[in-house]
């Protein structure tokens, strides 16, 4: 297999995933406020002069969680609690918690009694989305939440600050959309993990910092030679991803290595972070809402029966996507309850699918191999 060369704007991101420890505790200029979900109001954060930080679990053996959490409560819940017992979190300033499954809202009552960090903060945005009085109740938790925020910080979040820190994101989003359209376009021109690289290190590093490699990252990709991208020899099959967290790059390096490029996701770690903009030109916290309330939802979230299935069928379509693989963690209640009836869909829409469920702390993903290698070989 014809390997592409490693790309020298790629390395930041590269570096902070490898680490995301060490690179918390290197951001000494603001206090590290954690994240667990794609529903993180962050633009509030980072306007507060906190910097978000989204937690992945160290996948380190579980010891303490245990004494707090049942096995049967997914990896990421029971490693993240780990991490924080541990020590291992020890340069977090604090954490916030939008509700969403059962597990997560756990994590929070245990995080807030534990009481290990000085701000603790739930959000707990309307399970329905795509109702007036949903928004409504959206922006009065956004707005307490702003309050909040400015309560710990002691400071006033003004109007601009809110607008910079929307324009921020914005860049990332719209930086990060246009990646993921290119490797759609050319799959060779990056590869699986690079992508995977890309978003989760987006998510744990320096904002504006990101946004500028990000951009950084386009230019390169916009003045390389599609002809060589074709040239290419593996990523012949096309692939889309869909679950909650992906936090595994030898599962990307192993699609790859088995002839399949992945196109696109429906992944909290993924497209879900940074699909859709924020309207710059309405007040913030509505306009905040207002794309939360439009975004994609995750299965802990609702805005109509068949939304979620429909939404994957018309990607995988406009992608031309030979086949969408569902990356289920164990445990996961609400992505295993909404799996069977997307199957369902994608049957219908002529698209195969195969489901994997993983551990997010498992080491080695060999036994994958041979059901991965069959799937490419049948789509």
């Amino acid at each position: 297999m014809k390997e592409l060369a490693p790309m020298k704007e790629l390395m930041p991101f590269y570096q902070a995933v490898d680490n995301p420890a060490a690179l918390g505790r290197s951001i000494t200029h603001k206090k590290v406020i954690g994240t667990l979900c794609s529903y993180a109001p962050e633009e509030l954060i980072y306007a507060a002069g906190f910097h978000p930080m989204r937690l992945f679990a160290s996948k380190k053996e579980i010891h303490l969680a245990h004494n707090h959490l049942q096995t049967y409560c997914c990896s990421v819940v029971r490693g993240v609690l780990e991490d924080s017992l541990s020590g291992h979190l020890d340069f977090l300033h604090g954490a916030v918690f939008p509700h969403t499954c059962d597990s997560m809202q756990r994590l929070s009552d245990i995080w807030r009694l534990k009481g290990r960090y000085p701000f603790f903060a739930d959000v707990i945005l309307p399970a329905k989305m795509n109702t007036p009085s949903a928004n409504a109740y959206m922006a009065a938790v956004l707005t307490r939440f702003k309050t909040d925020l400015e309560a710990d910080a002691g400071i006033t979040i003004t109007q601009q600050a809110l607008a910079d820190a929307v324009h921020l994101y914005n860049r990332i989003r719209s930086t990060l959309s246009s990646i993921y359209a290119h490797k759609s376009k050319y799959p060779a021109s990056l590869t699986n993990r690079d992508i995977h690289a890309l978003v989760k290190g987006s998510m744990l590093m320096d904002r504006q910092q990101a946004a500028d490699l990000l951009d950084k990252v386009v230019r390169r990709l916009a003045s390389a030679d599609p002809a060589a991208d074709h040239a290419r020899t593996w990523g012949t099959k096309r692939l889309i991803l869909s679950g909650s967290v992906c936090d595994m790059p030898a599962l990307y390096d192993l699609f790859q290595d088995t002839g399949a490029a992945v196109v696109g996701d429906d992944l909290c770690t993924g497209s879900r972070w940074f699909e859709g903009l924020t309207d710059e030109d309405d007040e913030p916290i509505a306009a905040i809402t207002r794309r939360y309330a439009r975004r994609m939802v995750c299965p802990a979230k609702h805005q109509g029966l068949h939304t979620r299935a429909a939404h994957l069928v018309e990607k995988a379509q406009s992608l031309k996507a030979d086949g969408v693989v569902f990356v289920l963690l164990k445990f996961c209640d609400p992505h295993a309850f909404d799996y069977p009836y997307i199957k369902a869909f994608l049957d219908d829409a002529g698209i195969r699918s195969l489901v994997l469920e993983l551990d997010d702390s498992q080491d080695s993903l060999g036994q994958l191999a041979t059901r991965i290698e069959t799937f490419i070989h049948m789509i």
